[in-house]
């Protein structure tokens, strides 16, 4: 399978790097078609929530598939309905609340924008015109559709595609910066990843959630989260704004929801939920009976086994374990969403030298490594993990370190 590298670039359009072939996983692990092992603690970028071929995901998709795999949106199905009342219970809803099953992130995300766009139309009489206004942070991600990636101030992601969606504003990561926007703006809605994943895994100032719902409150316009990463218990509790004591109007939600199956949603609250009406949204594939019913059995066995707890006791057992490993400056994140942020610019050296001892990890920044790994990791991935990732650690660190004991002589030569 030496040549597989040859396929990808002939058949697959040139979109990034491929670093292997991977053929299978179990548990926390994949193999390549050399058979080359490697612990995966990226999780296919916060997805696979309880690993690799667990029994409760196969044994779901098989159930489902043997069934009834999809209907239009014109029927119903059992499992869509179980879904949508159990992201009601588990964001806490309240009997108002409402949920739009998509196929991914950016898609909940895209339903969240037309959402602010119907709350915003509401004062089309009243102040003259319709709200269009939509606040966003500095390092946000949302996604790569043309609508998400408005939302993105990242001018890398979003220079290719302009003009992008009008009146998207950016905020800095700052209380201050904050109450001026809602200050200057008539906003309809703000929208926000409560730790940016993208971004570095990068929290936002205390207070910072906290001050957005209030002013949202006080200026009636919507908070809606943007959890794609963080919903679903990866910060040690179902959904992080819950982390903050705080109620928003709408949260998006995908990756772990699914465990590796394509599935995302819209959470409404409150007066939010009654914004959608017949005909304004929907799609083919959103909330089919497989997708629904392989959520059903992830999120049920989050709760019966009690994965929370686990994904709370390893992400402290690794922020204490990473702290003092060399090049590691700071560590960030919650739960399971953590960022390793290192004293020089060279996470792409430390994601190849790890790749290279069979780690996965990612770097989505210059100077930051994110692991996102399976609920279900245990003492074993752990110290694996330790032992594999102080090893790339050591290496970079040994190159630095003669990179930098050769520079004075090759400047005075």
């Amino acid at each position: 399978m030496s040549d597989w590298s040859d396929d990808a670039a002939r058949d697959l359009m040139s979109l990034g790097g491929r670093l292997a072939l991977l053929t299978r996983g179990e548990g926390s692990w994949v193999w390549d078609a050399d058979e080359n092992r490697y612990l995966d603690f990226l999780g296919g970028i916060a997805v696979n929530c309880l690993g690799h071929a667990h029994p409760v995901f196969v044994d779901a998709v098989s159930r489902q598939a043997a069934t009834l795999s999809h209907v239009s949106n014109y029927f119903a199905s059992p499992a869509q309905l179980e879904i949508a009342a159990r992201l009601k219970r588990l964001a806490g809803t309240g009997e108002q609340g409402r949920v739009y099953l998509a196929n991914s992130g950016a898609e909940a995300n895209e339903t969240a924008i037309k959402l602010s766009r119907l709350h915003g139309a509401r004062f089309a009489e009243t102040e003259g015109g319709a709200r269009t206004t939509i606040l966003v942070v500095e390092g946000a991600f949302h996604g790569r559709t043309m609508g998400t990636l408005s939302l993105t101030p990242k001018a890398a992601y979003r220079d290719p595609f302009q003009p992008a969606v009008p009146d998207v504003v950016t905020v800095e990561r700052s209380v201050e910066s904050l109450e001026a926007a809602f200050a200057s703006h008539a906003v309809a809605a703000m929208i926000v990843e409560p730790i940016q994943g993208e971004a570095g895994v990068v929290e936002l100032p205390a207070g910072f959630l906290a001050r957005a719902r209030e002013l949202a409150t006080e200026n009636d316009a919507l908070l809606i989260l943007d959890e794609v990463q963080t919903g679903s218990g990866r910060t040690g509790e179902w959904f992080a704004f819950q982390r903050e004591g705080i109620t928003p109007d709408a949260v998006t939600v995908a990756k772990s929801i699914g465990a590796g199956f394509p599935l995302g949603a819209l959470i409404t609250f409150g007066a939010a939920s009654d914004l959608f009406y017949p005909g304004t949204h929907n799609s083919t594939f959103g909330g089919n009976p497989l997708a629904s019913a392989v959520a059903n059995a992830v999120l049920g066995h989050i709760e019966s086994a009690h994965l929370l707890e686990n994904v709370t006791a390893r992400g402290a057992q690794l922020r204490d374990a990473v702290t003092s490993l060399p090049l590691v400056d700071a560590v960030s994140g919650a739960g399971l969403l953590i960022g390793i942020h290192l004293t020089a610019p060279v996470a792409a050296d430390v994601r190849a030298a790890a790749h290279e001892r069979g780690l996965i990890v990612n770097a989505p920044t210059a100077d930051v490594i994110r692991i996102a790994p399976a609920y279900t990791i245990g003492d074993e991935e752990v110290d694996e993990f330790v032992s594999r990732f102080s090893a790339a650690l050591a290496a970079v660190a040994e190159t630095l370190q003669a990179q930098n004991a050769t520079t004075p002589t090759e400047a005075s030569a």
